[in-house]
């Protein structure tokens, strides 16, 4: 069974209709929603339509370390609220993790705009993220339960928790991507500007290969936000 954990902080706006999607596309998965304790009606209103509301505190590796300790699958499958799933994303997991060797994976993601900078931030996500290895958490991470737990979860750390999961995770057997895309909502693409936040991440992938110190990654993306 496929667990889908999807950590959410004061997203009352979006999940309702998240969540009925994800039910239509995956109607055999577990879903836990895990609230970082929400100001607003995030937790109310999925509660009616996933399996269970987990409470934490705020923290997207805090929460998804707790949606993995409560989940009852043996596939543990990490979304988040802004996003749209494909119509075989289910049984492409399945495919993939039939073979033993294979420790994990990730989805291609998708900007549904028409304008050139959306498809050049999605080829720079995928082909940057080849050259240094890198992924982050929009790209739909899904592991096996025993992999998961062997790496121990997520980094509890502030900023590039994924990057560090999905590090961890290559470490520990291939790692296969699955070409039909996620499709992102670009929100923060069109609150901070799609070029400015293309430039950052591409920015932030570079330093990180490099290892840089985590605080000057902070301090960037301090800065791309607070426009």
């Amino acid at each position: 069974m496929i667990s889908i954990i999807v950590p959410v902080l004061n997203e009352a706006v979006l999940i309702r209709q998240f969540l009925r999607e994800l039910k239509k596309r995956v109607p055999e998965a577990e879903i836990l929603v895990v609230d970082g304790t929400s100001s607003d009606q995030t937790a109310g209103s999925a509660a009616p339509l996933c399996d269970r509301v987990v409470q934490t505190t705020a923290g997207r590796a805090r929460q998804m370390n707790a949606g993995a300790r409560a989940a009852q699958g043996d596939v543990l499958w990490f979304l988040h609220a802004d996003a749209t799933v494909p119509p075989t994303a289910a049984d492409e997991i399945a495919r993939v993790l039939s073979d033993p060797d294979v420790a994990g994976g990730f989805f291609r993601i998708r900007i549904p705009r028409p304008s050139l900078i959306y498809r050049v931030s999605d080829c720079l996500a995928h082909y940057a993220g080849l050259l240094f290895g890198i992924r982050y958490g929009d790209h739909g991470f899904f592991c096996r339960r025993e992999t998961f737990e062997k790496i121990g979860g997520f980094p509890e750390v502030a900023l590039m928790e994924d990057a560090d999961f999905f590090r961890k995770l290559r470490r520990a057997g291939k790692i296969c991507v699955i070409p039909e895309p996620i499709a992102i909502e670009p929100r923060r693409y069109e609150q901070i500007g799609p070029g400015r936040l293309t430039l950052v991440f591409a920015l932030m992938s570079v330093l990180y290969f490099l290892r840089a110190p985590r605080h000057w990654l902070q301090w960037i993306y301090d800065r791309a936000c607070s426009r």
